[in-house]
């Protein structure tokens, strides 16, 4: 479980994206991102789940509206992705794990694609945060028609607290302090917060070093 420090300052970090996204984005202009400024190399490497592909890892909350707002930029970026590389989501356990908990539920259901976008919009469009499993099983029986038995036994099964488990490892191996954030094959980190609050940006950089690590696997 992230401290309470940690979840603090994520989410302030998240907030702060508001006021950043309404500036001009410089690093827009850029074409060769610059490390240090557009990215970090992490001091300590870490293991990858799919060995011999690319591993891109978006961390993110629910609760996160730049989380949100990024979206349909995922949605077309990975539509880009070569078959050497694999995308995956890791969802923080910020403010507490209720919303972990509905992303881990819903992949082991295999309804993360469909329904998680309806979550980011029950949250951020109807104003619903979701806060307690009783409002998540109401979400899910009365608006998504989900089997509630089954809803709350995944939600409650040993699978679904090894993945977050493992997504709050990694949330620590990569040190993320704020969401929207991308850990790339184990050896970097980018995010919108770091270049500038563009998402298009951050992306460009997530492709930059994909193509890094291309690079250096000939």
């Amino acid at each position: 479980m992230i401290s309470n420090k940690r979840a603090f300052i994520a989410a302030m970090a998240c907030a702060a994206l508001t006021v950043i996204g309404l500036q001009p984005q410089a690093w827009a202009q850029q074409q060769t991102p610059d490390e240090g400024i557009d990215y970090r190399t992490l001091r300590e490497p870490v293991a990858t789940s799919t060995p011999g592909k690319i591993e891109v890892l978006e961390f993110f909350w629910y609760a996160c509206p730049h989380c949100y707002h990024l979206e349909p930029h995922i949605a077309k970026w990975k539509s880009s992705l070569g078959p050497d590389v694999v995308f995956k989501r890791v969802h923080v356990a910020f403010r507490g794990d209720t919303h972990q908990k509905i992303f881990y539920t819903l992949e082991a259901l295999g309804k993360a694609d469909v329904l998680g976008p309806r979550v980011f919009d029950e949250i951020h469009q109807r104003n619903n945060s979701l806060p307690a499993l009783m409002d998540v099983v109401e979400w899910a029986k009365k608006q998504q028609g989900l089997d509630i038995t089954k809803f709350e036994s995944t939600w409650n099964s040993f699978g679904v607290q090894t993945q977050q488990k493992r997504a709050n490892a990694l949330v620590a191996a990569y040190k993320v302090d704020g969401v929207p954030m991308f850990g790339i094959n184990g050896r970097y980190v980018t995010s919108p917060a770091m270049v500038g609050g563009s998402h298009a940006r951050a992306l460009q950089v997530v492709d930059y070093l994909i193509a890094q690590e291309r690079k250096a696997k000939r």
